[in-house]
């Protein structure tokens, strides 16, 4: 990672400020401080933000695919329909992150070359900073409505289907295979050999979406990318806008802070987007054949990636007595911050293992202790919708600024070594429960020593 003078003397061009700050307008913004992120939600509004964010430790600058009318107006607790209201639009961004680079490379051509045969020219690329690449189309290309919903309402659902759309149109139409020869867009020629060494997959029969490396997944509500011109932490490069169609001659040092010359390229440029110019994508799009074999392999790989990423309850309920320092000083009352504290409350003890009834009790219990309690009516809402979602949320992380902000912060050293007050809850509790069998196997040891020495004696 950049020692902090190598990272001031980048941060501190005006030219990479102001590039920053008008990428962040209308956007969340979440600033990346070493290996976490720093309070959410968060905005940049003046140039010397920047530097004094960095001189505060901050390393990189990420903003949301989504334009809100008021960002710091988003929370967590937010419901689906409240998020549509504050949203004014979205853009397109693709993640594109092969491992290898050569093809990593190639698929970002190829999905420029299927935006252009679509009749899209407001396409932005840019370099991710590591392996990969981001193409974008902004918000204004595409139409105003689709089946007489506000386009600004079909997010996630709306890019997502374009992404995957663009996967199977790209397998069709870009790609062709002779014998065992794959050719590319009728230009780029390699073969099943190649391939299969380069991405480590068999190749009987090339497979598209073995180099064709695409998360749909990432397209989801307040999710972020890497902002123009921001610095990425492994690689110590710029995450550089670059000209959509000199994808497959650009070459990573071009993107070193000592060499970029100007921030002068914008990602998304919306002055040249003509309006209505997207809607031929998104009709196409939305007509997709579900039956499709790469949308069914995209769909499955979906979901057996949230599968794995889907939370693991403890096997037992984790009891009060492990619950860390931030939740124990929520549980003794507040003064301000109650409604968020209730949020992570309900959360924290939900991915504990705690039933609904015993959440429900604690609750009660807690809201008794707050100098001015929550409406019973606010506490039942937020009980009943409890009960209604099944899916297991985990608190927010320690990174988010919500505890600091409550005054209800564990310390930095435990803050730094896990993620939240959950993973440290059941840390303790394992370290505990290990402690615990640990004695009992040395009770059994002594037990055993004894009667061998009973022994030893009758001999």
């Amino acid at each position: 990672m950049f020692d902090i003078s190598r990272r001031l003397l980048y941060y501190k061009r005006r030219d990479v400020q102001k590039a920053i700050v008008n990428a962040a307008k209308g956007r969340e913004v979440g600033i990346r401080y070493g290996t976490g992120f720093g309070k959410r939600p968060d905005v940049l509004v003046y140039e010397n933000d920047i530097l004094e964010s960095v001189k505060k430790g901050a390393t990189s600058f990420h903003i949301s695919e989504e334009r809100w009318m008021n960002p710091l107006s988003l929370s967590p607790e937010m419901r689906q329909a409240e998020l549509d209201s504050l949203r004014k639009g979205w853009d397109l961004v693709l993640d594109i992150d092969c491992p290898n680079w050569t093809y990593s490379k190639l698929t970002a051509y190829l999905f420029v070359k299927a935006l252009r045969l679509h009749g899209i020219t407001a396409i932005g690329c840019k370099f991710s900073g590591n392996k990969g690449f981001h193409i974008g189309v902004p918000f204004e290309a595409f139409p105003k409505a689709v089946n007489n919903v506000h386009i600004k309402e079909w997010f996630p659902e709306g890019p997502r289907r374009i992404a995957i759309y663009l996967v199977g149109y790209i397998s069709k139409n870009l790609i062709e295979t002779k014998g065992k020869e794959v050719i590319f867009d009728r230009k780029f020629r390699t073969t099943l050999q190649s391939i299969e060494k380069a991405t480590g997959k068999r190749q009987e029969k090339f497979d598209p979406l073995s180099i064709i490396e695409l998360d749909t997944l990432l397209i989801s509500s307040r999710h972020m990318y890497r902002c123009p011109y921001s610095l990425h932490e492994k690689s110590e490069l710029v995450s550089l806008p670059i000209d959509a169609d000199a994808i497959m001659a650009f070459e990573k040092k071009s993107a070193s802070p000592e060499n970029m010359k100007n921030a002068d390229r914008q990602f998304l440029d919306a002055s040249k987007a003509r309006e209505n110019e997207a809607l031929q994508l998104v009709i196409s799009a939305f007509d997709y054949d579900k039956e499709d074999m790469i949308y069914r392999r995209l769909y499955e790989r979906e979901s057996k990636t949230a599968k794995k990423k889907s939370y693991e309850l403890p096997e037992q309920a984790i009891p009060v007595d492990y619950f860390p320092e931030s939740i124990k000083k929520g549980l003794a009352g507040l003064k301000d911050g109650k409604k968020r504290f209730l949020f992570i409350l309900i959360n924290f003890l939900r991915s504990s293992g705690w039933s609904d009834k015993n959440i429900e009790e604690l609750v009660i219990e807690w809201n008794k202790k707050n100098p001015e309690p929550l409406k019973e009516n606010y506490i039942t809402g937020q009980l009943r919708y409890m009960k209604q979602n099944k899916e297991i949320v985990p608190p927010p992380n320690y990174n988010t600024g919500y505890y600091r902000d409550l005054g209800i912060a564990d310390n930095e050293t435990i803050m730094m070594r896990y993620k939240n007050p959950v993973s440290y809850a059941r840390a303790l509790y394992e370290q505990n429960k290990k402690k615990s069998r640990r004695l009992t196997d040395e009770q059994k040891a002594m037990r055993k020593a004894y009667r061998d020495s009973l022994k030893n004696k009758g001999k």
